[in-house]
């Protein structure tokens, strides 16, 4: 993401109506939204897209090395106004890193 869309991105956060233009603009241009996350014990890899009857919808497989059998498979369907809530309330292992953190740094690596 460029700074500037970061700042868009920052911004929209601020506004229900102004977060939903930036998603809506945001998955007209790329589709799919993909990230994971592996410490070598658990992994987790999602996929987020736009559907206009659902809002966004997240497929989200987890795992670990340690013991369970299969990873397990799980789709949500929440409103774009979901979640910017969890962007404003989620917090990650990393404390200093948010759900906005972890949408910019996979937003930076779909265009490269």
């Amino acid at each position: 993401m460029t700074v500037a869309t970061q700042a868009q991105f920052k911004e929209a956060l601020g506004s229900k109506e102004m977060f939903n233009d930036f998603i809506s603009n945001y998955f007209a241009s790329h589709k799919v939204l993909s990230g994971s996350y592996d410490d070598g014990i658990y992994f987790e890899n999602y996929q987020v897209h736009l559907d206009s009857k659902n809002g966004l919808v997240i497929t989200l497989v987890t795992g670990s090395y340690t013991g369970q059998a299969f990873p397990i498979k799980d789709t949500e369907n929440i409103s774009v106004e979901e979640f910017r809530q969890l962007i404003l309330n989620k917090k990650f292992a990393d404390k200093g890193a948010s759900l906005s953190d972890v949408f910019h740094m996979t937003a930076d690596t779909i265009d490269r």
